[in-house]
């Protein structure tokens, strides 16, 4: 029988929210409560966590228990490191991966839905060496002001490399390129303490403190090379109307000076991502910001400047990162019986 026009298509929605939990939901004041709290407002499916770990307590049990007595049913995944994983689908199967000599591992996580397989991995990528503040005439190791900044694209990646990112995101994708060659569905997302390169391209070379400077930052050149796909930037591909800050955002639970590390500068950078393998089981519906529309600026609170699509939190904002949520679209398999 043909198509009458008015059948719609066969799938499923799922909401993934990718979340800095900062030091376990425990450096802001009720973090752990505004942590929950935005899971409640928003109703993932999935959830990609880092920053969960504190004094050895994962906050993600915590999470997961607490959610169950509200009623909502979630599955947890940690690793050794500190990224982990939620989703109401159940967890078929764990492991961490991804991981450099230095930088601890990704999780990575098999979940069912509409009996496609999707390779969850969630990521906390190298603090250290954040080199995006050399242009803006900071140290990226000591995060103290520098005689000048640097205004050389070649010595601040040569500087940049000195992180573990590069090797993290060298192991996830040859892991993910065996999944990918599997047929299934591939997601990724995280904290990358690193900027993508459509955001430090021409049209933003003399805002945002770039000092004059095109930079093709390693991971998500990485990334795109492999083919996959930035939902933010699908979705907005103007870095100048929709920057999609994430870092460092306003918190008016925490004195500024306690979110901002270059406070003479504009330091404002996306660096919180959530990547997908394009397949055609699955589409890219909306991506949003959440958290706070206000960002620090010159270590002061600045209202909103940007035509950014935000999800605001209802109560207590938990992190010094703003989050991102995608929705996708994935249609029932043709071998699946539900």
């Amino acid at each position: 029988m043909g198509n009458t026009g008015s059948e719609k298509p066969v799938g499923k929605q799922i909401k993934v929210l990718q979340i800095n939990a900062w030091h376990g939901a425990t450096a802001v004041p009720g973090g752990f409560k505004g942590l929950l709290g935005i899971i409640e407002q928003i109703d993932p499916d999935i959830i990609l966590l880092c920053e969960t770990k504190h004094n050895n307590i994962n906050v993600v049990t915590k999470l997961v228990d607490t959610l169950k007595i509200l009623g909502k049913i979630y599955y947890g995944e940690t690793s050794n490191g500190s990224a982990s994983l939620m989703s109401k689908y159940p967890i078929e199967s764990a492991n961490a991966c991804c991981a450099s000599e230095v930088q601890g591992p990704m999780a990575k996580a098999y979940i069912s839905i509409e009996g496609h397989t999707l390779a969850v991995y969630s990521a906390h990528l190298d603090y250290k060496h954040y080199e995006c503040y050399l242009p803006r005439g900071y140290s990226g190791v000591s995060w103290k002001k520098i005689a000048s900044p640097i205004d050389n694209a070649d010595s601040i990646l040569k500087a940049n490399r000195l992180s573990e990112r590069d090797e993290s995101i060298s192991a996830f994708v040859k892991d993910a390129k065996v999944e990918i060659e599997k047929g299934n569905l591939v997601l990724l997302g995280g904290d990358f303490n690193e900027p993508s390169h459509m955001d430090w391209q021409a049209d933003t070379k003399d805002i945002r403190d770039h000092n004059g400077l095109v930079i093709h930052w390693d991971c998500s050149v990485m990334l795109s090379e492999m083919g996959m796909i930035d939902s933010y930037r699908q979705k907005f591909p103007d870095a100048v109307k929709y920057p999609g800050f994430t870092f460092p955002s306003a918190n008016n639970a925490v004195p500024v000076d306690k979110l901002t590390w270059a406070p003479e500068a504009d330091e404002r950078d996306r660096i919180d991502f959530i990547y997908y393998y394009p397949n055609s089981a699955w589409s890219l519906s909306n991506v949003s910001i959440v958290g706070p529309e206000e960002t620090i600026v010159r270590g002061k609170v600045k209202e909103r400047d940007s035509e950014d699509s935000f999800i605001v939190p209802t109560g207590i904002w938990p992190t010094d990162h703003k989050a991102n949520l995608a929705t996708f679209m994935i249609e029932r398999s043709m071998t699946s019986k539900k």
